[in-house]
């Protein structure tokens, strides 16, 4: 699935754990916290436990990260 295949599709609510995460709300994909992109759930690799939030690759991780240390 890309991004362009998620037009009408639901945004899923995830409770991320350390090393995996737990689906509350079924859907197809989540939201970057960074870029506001859509990341299907099968492509999910990045996210932070502290903040609950997903990121959609690791340059946006990083910018989270640095972000909240500032």
């Amino acid at each position: 699935m890309n991004i362009h295949d998620l037009s009408g599709s639901s945004e899923a609510k995830i409770r991320y754990l350390d090393g995996d995460y737990r689906v509350i709300k079924a859907g197809s994909f989540v939201r970057c916290a960074q870029t506001g992109k859509p990341i299907p759930i099968e492509e999910l690799k990045y996210w932070s436990v502290a903040r609950q939030e997903a990121y959609i690759d690791v340059l946006a991780a990083v910018k989270a990260e640095q972000e909240a240390q500032e």
